[in-house]
């Protein structure tokens, strides 16, 4: 129909060698204009029938088109849909994070300060087991050096006792100690 509409529009356009040309004006007919305008009209009334399929070929393409736009406004309600399920979703999930946020800060701030108590209290143990080390030493450390001056003053008290000891000394201390002896029994 397009092609037919198109060929009239040619004829109109092409330049009149003075032989054939198309009259637009209606009130001044002649022949061949009345037989174009008669063939088109019955062109065009043959076309109904066309024009029904192209109405028909039309209101399908209409059909589809509001049917995908059907489509469309479900499948966007479905995203909307599950784009709020995600908001909520979204939102526990952030809620529960915030809670284990703060669960794991408050369990941070308790085992800081139990790690702080364990370390004093460790801290307090050390420096109790080292006073007592310290003391321990020093006691061991006196005893040794009494046991030493006390070695030594023996060991001098020897020297000159060996040194000073001859025989008769020894004899006349131990005539002495008899009667020291001998003079306790008396008196019993």
């Amino acid at each position: 129909m397009k092609n037919v509409t198109h060929s009239f529009v040619f004829l109109a356009h092409w330049p009149s060698a003075g032989s054939f040309g198309l009259n637009t004006d209606i009130l001044a007919t002649n022949l061949i204009n009345l037989t174009v305008v008669v063939g088109v009209l019955i062109f065009f009334g043959k076309g109904v029938c066309a024009s029904c399929l192209l109405k028909d070929l039309l209101d399908n393409r209409k059909q589809r088109i509001l049917s995908t736009i059907r489509n469309s406004e479900e499948l966007r309600r479905g995203t909307i849909e599950q784009l709020e399920k995600a908001r909520i979703r979204l939102q526990k999930v952030e809620l529960e994070a915030d809670e284990y946020r703060m669960n794991g800060y408050s369990e941070i701030e308790r085992e800081k300060a139990n790690l702080i108590n364990a370390t004093s209290i460790s801290l307090e143990q050390l420096e109790k087991s080292k006073n007592e080390t310290l003391y321990f030493e020093k006691q061991r450390a006196m005893n040794q050096v009494r046991q030493r001056v006390f070695q030594q003053a023996v060991q001098g008290a020897l020297g000159t006792l060996n040194s000073c000891l001859n025989t008769e000394l020894h004899f006349r201390t131990i005539r002495a100690n008899i009667g020291i002896l001998g003079s306790l029994e008396w008196k019993r």
